[in-house]
């Protein structure tokens, strides 16, 4: 993991996932790269006359100056290096532009997550970058508080997923020397009793072939059980003081997003922890 890419608007929810990526970057020994996506306002008239251009250069050169002063802070406080850039665009393409051209293997975010309406029908910024994006990515809610992580758990609710590679989960725990727990979660209502009894007889096999690939004696493999996923999942997090939550996330095409949403999306709008979300693909 030798590159992190954190966005921020200058917002408190963006200075929160900053703090939480320099923190990080302490035991990852990563190298960090901040940048702030420039949308430039205004239209094809004022643009003609002159007006707008002008007014979006001076905004452009103060976003610089904010980036600037932010790496000198990082400097000042946490004595680590933070590279800075500027790119003009919407987020999803200054990401785009950014995961290439400086080989990102993480993407850290805020976020202030989303309810009734807006979760339905736009989200947040962070929920859609998460189901674009190639590369996993690591949310942080405005109100969480940066502290090492111990525990991390990885939520499945299919175990047709087990043959998704989990190297990077791995890699992150390994770094913070934070213990791993894999839950699947089996639905009481919608899941057929075949579907429970197939993650039953599944999940010791399934342990046992985490443990050999990734030297992971300590991780350890639940089955739980709920009527919906995302309150069952808050409850056991608390319960068991989870540190990190870390789902996989399947890319859906459009009639289905809307009426099937990701559950790795939802828990982004409602997380009180940070949500890494690892691409099936």
């Amino acid at each position: 993991m030798k590159n992190i890419l954190i966005t921020t608007d200058f917002s408190i929810c963006a200075a929160n996932a900053v703090d939480f990526a320099v923190q990080s970057a302490k035991y990852l020994k990563s190298n960090l790269i901040l940048i702030h996506s420039f949308e430039s306002s205004g239209s094809l008239y004022t643009d003609y006359q002159g007006v707008n251009t002008e007014f979006n250069q001076s905004l452009f050169l103060q976003a610089e100056q904010k980036l600037n002063d932010l790496k000198k802070e990082i400097l000042q406080q946490d004595g680590i290096s933070v590279e800075g850039y500027v790119y003009k665009g919407s987020l999803n393409e200054a990401l785009t532009q950014a995961v290439t051209e400086k080989n990102i293997d993480l993407i850290i975010m805020g976020t202030s997550g989303a309810s009734g309406i807006k979760e339905k029908f736009r989200g947040s910024k962070t929920a859609d970058v998460m189901g674009k994006c190639k590369i996993p990515v690591m949310a942080i809610p405005i109100e969480y508080k940066w502290k090492k992580p111990e525990k991390i758990l990885m939520a499945i609710n299919n175990l047709l997923d087990e043959e998704i590679k989990l190297d990077f989960l791995f890699e992150i725990a390994l770094f913070f020397e934070a213990q791993v727990e894999v839950a699947v979660f089996t639905d009481d209502e919608k899941d057929t009793a075949i579907t429970y009894l197939e993650n039953t007889r599944k999940i010791p096999r399934y342990e046992r072939m985490l443990k050999e690939q990734y030297h992971a004696e300590t991780l350890t493999v639940t089955h739980f059980f709920g009527h919906e996923f995302e309150k069952t999942m808050k409850d056991y997090i608390g319960q068991n003081e989870i540190d990190i939550l870390a789902m996989i996330i399947h890319k859906r095409k459009f009639p289905d997003s809307l009426f099937h949403p990701s559950l790795t999306k939802q828990m982004a709008y409602h997380t009180k922890i940070p949500l890494l979300s690892i691409p099936a693909n």
